[in-house]
C-alpha cells in the first residue's frame, strides 16, 4: 500500500509509504528473493532441488484458469483454487521442463512454509479512548488466518463468525492435517477450532487465539481476562492454514512436533475472505501473523500478491507481520508484497522492539513486546511482530466504524498520519499507530447519503461477444446490475433494454438470469435473421423471482462468421404502485380511488407520473384530482367540452412538495347528470435512472457517465435529486457538474476539498425549473491535478 495517500501529508516528516505485513518471535527460513532466467518462468532453485530424481511441491500460476488443465498433466495436483489461475502441484525434473514449455505458464515457485512469527498495549495505542467513544469495531469482522482459534474462549465467546480450514497433507514432508476432522479442508462451524482435533494438542495453536484476542478480545465482566482487544465489537472469521510436521528437517532438531504453514494454504484462506466478503460478510482486514524469507525490495512475485491485490480492491486490508528476525533492512514475505500493510513491533518505551524486521518495506509499528491476550489454557503473554500486527487489524475496525464513508486505503492513511513517528538506527521513520488520536483526527462525518431507489438500472460497459467456430457456439458473456430495495418480487412485464452491434443478429441468444438464477429467455438465436444489431425493449413475466439481487444479461454467439458487443443495456422496473380494478363513476357523483405508496424515500417526484385510463360517454363532464398523504391537491385534468370516449394519459406533476410514502387519492368527479363511464385503472410513478458502470476517472482528464430519460410527461422541478459515488486517491483534486439534455451544466461539487483520499457518496439537489426531463443526463467528473486517480462507481438521477 505504497501510495501518495498519507506520504502526501507528511512530506516534510517522513518518506515511507503505506507497505506490506509481519510474524511472531520465532526463527524464520533463510532465502532471498530469486528471479527466472529470462523466458523461463521455473524459479531457477527448483532445477537443482529435483536433479538427482527428487520431486517438489511448487505453485504455478498461469495466463488464465483455460491453462490449468495442461499444467496439472506435468504432476500430481496437490491443491486447487476456485477463482485463480493457479493450482499447487508435486513435480520431477520432467515436469518442470514440460511447465517452462507450456506457454500459459506464468511462474513456477516451490510451496514455501511460512511459521507463526495486553491490558497495557491497548491505552498504549489510545484504545481505551476509542472504546470509550463508543467505538469498539462494531460492524466489521476481522479475518484471522493463523493456527485457529479456540471459539469458545470467553474472550472471543460468540463473535466467530464464520471458519474454515486449509491444512495439507504431504507425506514428502511429514505435513498432516490440523482440521478437525484430519481432512485436507473443511469449512463451516467447528473447524477451525484450535481447541478440537490434533491441534489441542499443540502448544504453538493457540498462537491464533492469541492474535484474535489482540485484535477483538472482549474482557468485560470476566475475571483474571485483559480489560479487551482493539477491536472489542468486531467479528473474528477463523481459518487454519497450518499443518502438523514431524520430521526434524523442517522442525529443527528435537522439535518435533511443530506446526508451518504453506503458501498454497494461505491463498486459499484469502479467496475464502474474498469469497465472504463478497457474500455480504463485513470483512475490514485479512490478520497474517506469519511469515518467512527476508526480502529487501516488494516481492511482486509472490503467489499470495493476486488475492492480497483482490483483497484491496475489495476494500480489505491484508496486515501482515514484518517478521522476528532483527532485520534493519528486510522483512519476510509475504510481508513484502507492495499491496499488503507490513507492521513491526515496538516496546511500551516506544523503541523499535530487538526481534523485529523493520526497514524501508514497513508500513507501520504497534506494540509487540509481553502482549497479554487469550490462550487456551486462560491468558498469557507472547512478544513478537505477529503480536503487533492484530493491533493495526483491530484499529481498521474501529476506524471503519468512526469513518463508515471511508476507503480502506484512506483509514490506513489516517492510522499513519495520527500515529507517533518512530525512527530506527537506520534513521527510517514509521509511525506507531494512536487509535484514539485517529478516531478524532478528522471531524465526524455523517453516514453516506442512501441512493434513491431506482426503478431503471443502466450498464454501459462494452462487453465483446465472441463469434462462434465452426462446431461449437461461442463463449457466453454477461453483463450484471444490482437492484436493492424494490419490495417483493419482481413484476409480470420487466423490461430490459439491449443495444448491441453485430452483423448479424440472428446469430445472437439473449437470457435475462434472475438473482434466484431463474433464465428467462429474451431472444432466441435465429439463422433467418441477418439484419445488423439488436436495438430493441424486451417484456418478461419476472414475477416468480426476488427484485433485489444482481440480474445479468447473457449473451451467446450461435453461429461463426460475425462478431458483435454489447453498448448498453437496462433493467426497467415499471411502476409497483398501481391500481388495476375497474369502478364505475357516478353521475353527477365523485368517485375516490386509492393507492398506497411504501418504501419511497423523503418527498415526491418533480415530474410525478400519474396515469389515467378511463371511458366516459362525455369526458368534459370529468375533473381529476390528486391528493397526497399530507394533504396536498394537485388537479390533473380540469372540466372541458371533450365528447365521450376513452382517456389514456400521463400527467406530469411537481410533487415535490409532497410527502412520498402513505396514501395517495385519485377524486374523478363527474359535473353532470346524464353520463357514465369507469375508471378502468390508474398508477403512480416516481422516475429515476440509476447507472451502475463503473469508469475510470484519468489523472487530470475526465470522464462521463450518463442515463437517459423517455416517455416522461412534464418538466423538472428545483428539487431534482442527483447521487454520485466515486472513489479517489485524493477528492479534492476532482469538480463534478451534471449536465441536463439542454446541454446546460450544473455544478454539484467544486474543487478543492476535502483534501484526503476516500469514497464520496452523496446526494445533490438541483434545480432544474422548467428544464426538459427526457433526454440524456450526464455526470461529469473532472480531475483537476495531478498525481491521483480514481473511479466513477454509481450515478442516479431522481426526479
Amino acid at each position: 500500500m505504497k501510495r501518495r495517500i498519507w506520504a502526501a501529508v507528511l512530506t516534510s516528516v517522513m518518506t515511507v509509504g503505506l507497505g506490506a505485513i509481519p510474524a511472531h518471535a520465532v526463527p524464520s527460513q533463510s532465502i532471498t528473493a530469486t528471479a527466472t532466467t529470462e523466458g523461463d518462468p521455473v524459479d531457477p532453485p527448483l532445477y537443482e532441488e529435483t536433479a538427482d530424481g527428487d520431486t517438489v511441491r511448487v505453485n504455478v500460476v498461469t495466463e488464465s484458469r483455460d491453462d490449468l488443465s495442461s499444467a496439472a498433466s506435468t504432476g500430481d495436483t496437490l491443491m486447487s483454487f476456485s477463482s485463480l489461475p493457479m493450482i499447487t502441484l508435486r513435480v520431477d525434473r520432467s515436469g518442470l521442463d514440460e511447465l517452462a514449455a507450456q506457454d500459459g505458464v506464468v511462474s513456477v515457485s516451490e510451496d514455501t512454509l511460512s511459521e507463526p512469527t495486553l491490558d497495557e498495549s491497548v491505552p498504549h495505542i489510545g484504545g481505551d479512548q476509542a472504546i470509550k467513544a463508543g467505538k469498539t469495531g462494531a460492524g466489521s469482522a476481522i479475518a484471522v488466518i493463523d493456527t485457529g482459534v479456540a471459539t469458545s474462549h470467553p474472550f472471543l465467546k460468540d463473535r466467530v463468525v464464520a471458519e474454515a480450514c486449509f491444512s495439507p497433507i504431504d507425506p514428502a514432508y511429514s505435513a498432516t492435517s490440523l482440521c478437525p476432522q484430519g481432512t485436507a479442508a473443511e469449512e463451516g462451524p467447528g473447524t477451525a477450532d484450535s481447541e478440537v482435533g490434533s491441534c489441542a494438542t499443540i502448544t504453538e495453536c493457540e498462537h491464533g487465539t492469541h492474535v484474535a484476542g489482540i485484535a477483538a478480545g472482549d474482557g468485560t465482566g470476566i475475571t483474571g481476562a485483559p480489560v479487551s482487544g482493539v477491536a472489542p465489537g468486531a467479528d473474528v472469521i477463523a481459518i487454519q492454514v497450518f499443518s502438523k510436521f514431524d520430521s526434524e528437517d523442517y522442525c529443527g532438531e528435537g522439535n518435533t512436533p511443530c506446526v508451518k504453514s504453506f503458501a498454497s494454504a494461505q491463498v486459499r484462506a484469502l479467496e475464502k475472505v474474498l469469497q465472504l466478503q463478497q457474500a455480504g460478510t463485513p470483512v475490514i482486514a485479512a490478520n497474517l501473523s506469519l511469515g518467512g524469507g527476508q526480502y529487501s525490495s516488494a516481492c511482486a512475485s509472490d503467489v499470495r500478491k493476486p488475492m492480497i491485490d483482490a483483497l484491496l480492491e475489495a476494500g480489505v486490508a491484508t496486515v501482515v507481520a514484518a517478521g522476528n528476525n532483527g532485520f534493519s533492512n528486510r522483512v519476510n514475505s509475504p510481508a513484502c508484497v507492495s499491496s499488503a500493510v507490513t507492521v513491526g513491533a515496538t516496546t511500551d518505551d516506544d523503541e523499535v522492539a530487538s526481534f523485529s524486521n523493520r526497514g524501508p518495506l514497513l508500513d507501520l509499528f504497534a506494540p509487540g513486546n509481553d502482549i497479554v491476550s487469550s490462550v487456551i489454557s486462560g491468558y498469557g503473554s507472547k512478544s513478537g511482530t505477529s503480536m503487533a500486527t492484530p493491533h493495526v487489524a483491530g484499529a481498521l475496525a474501529v476506524l471503519r466504524q468512526a469513518y463508515p464513508t471511508e476507503g480502506i486505503s484512506s483509514l490506513v492513511s489516517l492510522l499513519a498520519t495520527s500515529g507517533t513517528l518512530i525512527t530506527d538506527e537506520a534513521g527510517v521513520t514509521v509511525p506507531r499507530i494512536d487509535v484514539g488520536k485517529a478516531v478524532a483526527a478528522i471531524e465526524p462525518k455523517p453516514e453516506a447519503d442512501k441512493k434513491p431507489r431506482a426503478f431503471q438500472v443502466d450498464n454501459d460497459k462494452d462487453i465483446a461477444i465472441p463469434d462462434a467456430t465452426a462446431t461449437a457456439a461461442g463463449a457466453t458473456v454477461t453483463s450484471p446490475v444490482t437492484v436493492a430495495e424494490y419490495p417483493g418480487n419482481a413484476p409480470k412485464n420487466l423490461k430490459a433494454f439491449v443495444n448491441i452491434t453485430h452483423a448479424y443478429r440472428g446469430d445472437v441468444k439473449l437470457e435475462l438470469v434472475s438473482p434466484a438464477g431463474t433464465t428467462h429467455l429474451l431472444k432466441a438465436a435465429s439463422t433467418s435473421d441477418g439484419t445488423d444489431d439488436i436495438v430493441a425493449e424486451f417484456t418478461v413475466d419476472a414475477s416468480a423471482s426476488v427484485a433485489n439481487g444482481q440480474w445479468t444479461l447473457r449473451m451467446t454467439d450461435t453461429d461463426d462468421g460475425d462478431t458483435g458487443a454489447l453498448t448498453t443495456w437496462s433493467l426497467i422496473f415499471p411502476t409497483p404502485f398501481e391500481q388495476t380494478t375497474s369502478q364505475a363513476i357516478p353521475d353527477s357523483g365523485t368517485l375516490t380511488s386509492t393507492i398506497n405508496v411504501t418504501d419511497i424515500d423523503g418527498n415526491a417526484a418533480g415530474p410525478l407520473q400519474v396515469y389515467a385510463n378511463l371511458t366516459h360517454t362525455r369526458i368534459g363532464d370529468l375533473r381529476l384530482i390528486l391528493q397526497s398523504p399530507d394533504g396536498q391537491s394537485y388537479t390533473l385534468k380540469p372540466y372541458g367540452s371533450e365528447a365521450g370516449g376513452t382517456l389514456q394519459t400521463t400527467y406530469g406533476v411537481d410533487a415535490t412538495e409532497a410527502v412520498a410514502n402513505g396514501t395517495w387519492t385519485l377524486k374523478v368527479t363527474d359535473s353532470a347528470t346524464g353520463s357514465t363511464g369507469d375508471l378502468r385503472g390508474w398508477s403512480l410513478g416516481f422516475p429515476s435512472y440509476e447507472n451502475q458502470t463503473v469508469k475510470a476517472i484519468p489523472d487530470k482528464n475526465y470522464t462521463e457517465i450518463w442515463t437517459k430519460a423517455s416517455g416522461l410527461s412534464g418538466v423538472g422541478s428545483d428539487k431534482l435529486q442527483v447521487y454520485v459515488h466515486v472513489e479517489h486517491e485524493f477528492l479534492a483534486d476532482l469538480k463534478i457538474h451534471l449536465l441536463a439534455p439542454d446541454g446546460s451544466m450544473h455544478l454539484l461539487k467544486d474543487n478543492g476539498s476535502p483534501g484526503r483520499a476516500g469514497t464520496l457518496k452523496k446526494v445533490y439537489t438541483v434545480d432544474a425549473t422548467d428544464l426538459p426531463v427526457n433526454g440524456w443526463w450526464k455526470l461529469r467528473v473532472d480531475d483537476v491535478g495531478l498525481g491521483d486517480t480514481g473511479t466513477v462507481n454509481n450515478f442516479v438521477v431522481r426526479f
